[in-house]
């Protein structure tokens, strides 16, 4: 099985959450590490473990930012990494997969699903210092997933006027994710 790794500039998650009833929010997480056993000709038997520093969330707003890194939402001073290992891979289609594993967030682990597409690879340049060290074999991974944040203890609230809530449960997650092949399959 071939080992890549995650390469962190060009690997991002995003999760969306409903805002206030009325809208969505957005924030990004561009600190993601992983580690990633893969083969495109044997995708069941692959394996991943993702590492996000939690710390390092953006949403667009400092003081938003702020109040996410809190202890009412993520609390991050006493849980700073979130982290995903895969279980198991099943087969959707050419391309599609289910892989199934266990996710962290503020020291909750819990199951969930990621739907991941296969985006393919190429062989790419490598910079370093202005200079074409490569070629290098990246993949490519969209990865979604629907998560509620309670289940994780992230349960900060306030009631609206006419029944509403300011943040929903509901949590979308994106992550597109770029591969560098470590190892070739052995």
């Amino acid at each position: 099985m071939a080992r890549w790794v995650f390469e962190p500039g060009h690997t991002a998650a995003e999760f969306c959450v409903r805002h206030m009833m009325v809208t969505y929010v957005r924030g990004h997480f561009k600190n993601v590490r992983g580690v990633l056993e893969f083969d495109p000709e044997n995708p069941v038997a692959s394996s991943v473990e993702v590492t996000i520093d939690a710390a390092a969330l953006w949403t667009g707003e400092r003081d938003r930012d702020a109040h996410l890194r809190s202890p009412d939402f993520l609390d991050t001073g006493n849980h700073s990494l979130i982290n995903f290992r895969s279980s198991k891979v099943d087969l959707l289609g050419d391309h599609d997969y289910r892989v199934l594993g266990q996710l962290t967030i503020r020291g909750v682990t819990c199951e969930v699903i990621l739907n991941v597409r296969y985006l393919g690879q190429w062989q790419t340049p490598w910079w370093e210092d202005g200079i074409d060290k490569g070629p290098k074999t990246r993949a490519g991974f969209l990865a979604t997933a629907a998560i509620n944040r309670r289940d994780f203890g992230v349960s900060w609230n306030a009631d609206m006027e006419g029944g509403g809530v300011v943040v929903g449960d509901a949590v979308e997650i994106t992550v597109d994710a770029e591969a560098i092949l470590e190892s070739a399959v052995a």
